[in-house]
């Protein structure tokens, strides 16, 4: 469990940085997370941030677990935000899990699902803060 949480951690800071270079604003390990549930792996200093971040990252695997799914959307419920998931599997890309919806603003799609690259979440985010109307909290 020790090294399991310690591989999350650095995780979860690398993650942080990677956010911080792409989009210019800090996140933090939300350390509560251990606590209690129904709170996201990342906190972000700017409270206009839109999303709950759920971070996985595991040595062998293909796509994310419909249990990480369900993680992030209790928390981001909880939270009044966006779900979305971040997983990364060793020797394979970044991916990110988010309501189609969302991305499409068409709630006909309300229950699907888009896997998108690390840039194209980063494109997702800064046209989400681009426009103070896409996000209704």
């Amino acid at each position: 469990m020790v090294n399991g949480r310690n591989k999350g951690a650095a995780w979860e800071r690398t993650v942080a940085k990677m956010l911080f270079d792409e989009l210019g604003v800090e996140f933090s390990r939300d350390l509560r997370q251990y606590q209690k549930s129904d709170l996201g792996d990342l906190i972000c200093d700017d409270p206009t941030w839109p999303f709950v971040l759920e971070l996985k990252r595991y040595a062998a695997g293909y796509t994310y677990q419909q249990s990480w799914w369900d993680q992030v959307v209790k928390a981001a419920d909880a939270a009044r935000k966006e779900p979305v998931l971040i997983y990364k599997f060793d020797h394979r890309p970044i991916f990110v899990v988010m309501r189609l919806a969302f991305i499409t603003q068409d709630e006909t799609y309300e229950n699907e699902r888009a896997i998108l690259t690390w840039s194209g979440f980063i494109q997702v985010a800064r046209e989400t803060w681009s426009d103070p109307h896409r996000f209704n909290q």
